[in-house]
């Protein structure tokens, strides 16, 4: 296969997972959304690629228009996957190792997806976390714990990726951690960024400035929490049942 086939290939995959996802959601505006921010895309850049109003793709995610058939669907993701070509491609690239990872890795405790997203606020206040770093606040739409020591030990940067499931707008939880550097040079060397990252089983004081410091580079809320592990992954899994309907 050449590298021109095996690139289509990796786009048809990718719009396929991207559209099923988008149709076969409760919400499919939340979802629409969700891609959209993955791929840092504004809703005015899709309106000029679809010759739209904005304010038509606006309407779509927030529910206000009919939910958008198959055909629109669609669009929308091709109009997605090529402005991120026009861009260079990180981000189709970045998710190919997601496509071709396996199921489940060891190094994953828990992972969850959100139909509704969780607000950063929620989330600290749910785990009884500390904001260390605010950094720049996002929906969240959906988390994963990490074992930190496996995830590190076992996966290469570009392994590390398939940890973000299919949202990189979520919380990523790092447990069996010392100072929280590890998890954060991890980040750092590869193109997904999550929308905040929990240490897990330090305080705030004991997270080492130069960690602080990482975070801020990529304006990534920071928080820390030593809640019971096993209380954080039950509280957030509720959340999309009871929490949302606040």
């Amino acid at each position: 296969m050449t590298s021109n086939d095996s690139s289509e290939n990796l786009r048809n995959r990718l719009a396929e997972k991207m559209a099923g996802d988008i149709t076969l959601s409760e919400k499919p505006g939340e979802s629409l959304k969700k891609w959209r921010l993955n791929f840092e895309i504004s809703q005015t850049d899709i309106a000029n690629y679809l010759k739209v109003s904005p304010s038509v793709i606006s309407d779509y995610e927030s529910g206000r228009r009919k939910s958008p058939g198959t055909l629109i669907v669609r669009k929308i993701v091709e109009s997605l996957l090529e402005i991120d070509i026009e861009r260079g491609g990180k981000k189709i690239h970045a998710y190919e190792s997601i496509l071709n990872a396996e199921n489940s890795s060891k190094s994953i405790y828990s992972t969850y997806e959100y139909t509704i997203p969780i607000q950063l606020a929620k989330l600290v206040n749910l785990i009884e976390g500390d904001i260390v770093y605010k950094g720049a606040e996002k929906p969240l739409y959906g988390f994963s714990v990490i074992d930190s020591q496996r995830a590190i030990l076992e996966l290469s940067s570009h392994e590390f990726q398939k940890l973000y499931g299919w949202s990189t707008d979520r919380a990523m939880i790092f447990t069996k951690v010392s100072t929280g550097k590890s998890p954060m040079v991890a980040i750092r060397v590869t193109n997904l960024k999550p929308g905040v990252v929990v240490l897990h089983g330090l305080r705030e004081e004991e997270v080492e400035p130069v960690v602080v410091k990482m975070a801020e580079v990529d304006r990534i809320p920071l928080v820390a929490t030593t809640m019971d592990l096993d209380q954080i992954v039950q509280l957030l899994k509720k959340y999309s049942q009871y929490y949302a309907k606040e």
